[in-house]
């Protein structure tokens, strides 16, 4: 019996906030609108994130270690120093590349440049070393890999290393990691903002809905209606406007994810935009769903503790 009356109870709650907000109409609205923006700025945020992340991986995967010879190294030695660095746990792969093989390579990027390769005939004998294209199992162990060439270099007065090539891609990904840790600080700035507003204008509407329905208050007093009977409908009011905001927030990024699909994959982030909100959807509407709700029913609390007393 306690158990049916505490259902029935709850649904006259969900009922009186249905109404409430089909009857407040304009101030609703206004709500959800507010709400939509704010949970689009975080759906922005959550998607922007994915891009920069998979932009990241892309950098690293590109990334290498690029050993340049001197002129004067044989192929014994430079033999042996490829044996030493595949023999390193953390290599995964290395190339070799000859002299020959660099000078065609060389004058195939600068076929365009006459200067540079009547400048290259003019010396007559190949200026270029051979190479090792050196890649690691996993980006991180780069740093080790090049610590070794470095004691390669240091360790002989004749050694025939020429130069390493590691620390103008270290430098490359280290700054796009400061772009990504300012990024995701101010993204979560923006998003905090929005949702501040969105609570302020909840708070606001809450309370001019109580304010409009004090009469109907009034009488539910006088005929004992409890306490959280009362309150309940704003509550669901509140978060009814939150969960429309994620529904809208959600059906916004659909156009908008298509449209942007093939120009984050042409930029080079290395993913489809449209392809990953698809994939994702579910999981990025839970959490605008969640954070509507959430905000809703937090500005309500507040507006219910501040406005209604009973």
């Amino acid at each position: 019996m306690k158990k049916s009356k505490l259902l029935t109870n709850l649904k006259r709650t969900f009922r009186m906030g249905f109404i409430d907000f089909w009857r407040n109409g304009s101030v609703s609205v206004a709500s959800v609108v507010i709400m939509t923006v704010a949970l689009s700025v975080v759906a922005s945020l959550l998607l922007s994130r994915a891009l920069l992340n998979s932009t990241l991986a892309e950098v690293k995967n590109k990334v290498d270690i690029n050993v340049y010879f001197t002129t004067g190294a044989s192929d014994d030695e430079i033999q042996a120093m490829s044996e030493k660095i595949q023999a390193l746990p953390e290599v995964a792969s290395v190339t070799y590349t000859s002299r020959e093989e660099e000078l065609a390579d060389f004058k195939a990027r600068h076929q365009n440049d006459s200067l540079t390769l009547q400048a290259l005939d003019e010396i007559g004998d190949n200026p270029l070393g051979a190479a090792l294209n050196i890649r690691a199992k996993d980006p991180s162990q780069y740093e080790g890999i090049a610590q070794f060439l470095d004691d390669q270099k240091t360790a002989s007065d004749s050694s025939i290393i020429d130069k390493v090539n590691y620390n103008r891609n270290k430098q490359a990904i280290d700054a796009l990691l400061r772009i990504m840790s300012a990024y995701k600080k101010l993204g979560a700035a923006i998003a905090g903002v929005f949702i501040l507003i969105a609570i302020l204008i909840t708070f606001n509407t809450i309370r001019l809905t109580i304010y409009m329905a004090r009469e109907e208050i009034s009488v539910m007093r006088l005929v004992g209606a409890s306490t959280r009977y009362i309150k309940g409908p704003f509550v669901i009011e509140a978060m009814m406007y939150g969960v429309l905001g994620a529904i809208l927030a959600t059906i916004i990024f659909f156009p908008i994810s298509y449209w942007a699909g093939p120009y984050t994959e042409g930029l080079g982030t290395g993913l489809d935009l449209w392809h990953y909100y698809l994939v994702n959807f579910i999981p990025i509407f839970f959490i605008l769903l969640i954070s509507g709700i959430f905000v809703g029913a937090v500005s309500s609390y507040l507006a219910v503790k501040k406005y209604l007393k009973i």
